[in-house]
């Protein structure tokens, strides 16, 4: 993959730039498995103790290795093949990221003049009963829309949300987003999304984006740069 490397272009996952981002996404894909099987398990103390003790194993091996705290420190690395900004974004991103286990199956695509997204909560992500936690709502407009801004030509830092929660959104079931660019004013993107849970409104989000300048984005990225 080249630095063109466009995530947005089409529905599908992209593949992973190497053999070390695939295994990070397989990795990921079984921990995002074991904190489903987590929340839902009624096994017994007995059980949950048996796997804790291997999970903590695990979990210990990592520590021991050698890491990179955060994307900017991923990207000027010297001793890895990470890829440009937008590849490591693309596996990190605790909204969407490929390799992050926090994140849910998301994808997200631009048809015409329209975003798109796909997503499912599995029930870690549950709020009121068999529905999606509002929080986590928010969170899906604002990676979601943080993306759409490709199409103001000037994307930027999320500046307002302001979401309605029309009905509950249901937990565990395919949810589609839509997003427009409502209009621009100066540095400021105007953008309006829908959740849908099949043919059922669920929620609907304006957000206010303002522009960032480079400089802006240079503190942002020196502010830390740590490897261990």
């Amino acid at each position: 993959m080249s630095d063109s490397f466009d995530p947005f272009a089409t529905p599908e996952t992209k593949e992973p730039r190497n053999q070390e981002w695939a295994a990070k996404r397989r990795v990921s894909e079984a921990t995002r498995r074991l904190i489903t099987n987590l929340v839902t398990s009624t096994d017994s103390a007995e059980e949950l103790n048996r796997i804790a003790e291997q999970v903590e194993v695990q979990a210990n091996a990592l520590a021991r290795g050698k890491s990179l705290k955060g994307i900017t420190a991923f990207e000027f690395s010297e001793t890895g093949d990470y890829g440009s900004r937008f590849q490591i974004a693309y596996e990190l991103n605790p909204v969407f990221g490929k390799s992050n286990p926090l994140a849910p199956p998301f994808n997200i695509w631009f048809d015409g003049d329209k975003a798109y997204g796909q997503v499912r909560m599995d029930w870690q992500y549950e709020g009121p009963p068999n529905s999606v936690h509002g929080g986590f709502v928010a969170a899906l407009f604002d990676q979601f829309l943080g993306v759409a801004q490709k199409m103001t030509k000037q994307p930027g830092f999320t500046g307002t949300l302001n979401i309605r929660y029309l009905v509950p959104t249901p937990i565990d079931t395919d949810l589609r987003l839509e997003g427009w660019v409502e209009k621009i004013e100066g540095r400021k993107n105007f953008l309006v999304s829908e959740m849908w849970a099949g043919d059922t409104l669920t929620a609907r989000c304006e957000g206010i984006f303002i522009s960032a300048s480079m400089e802006a984005l240079k503190k942002l990225r020196n502010r830390y740069n740590q490897v261990d």
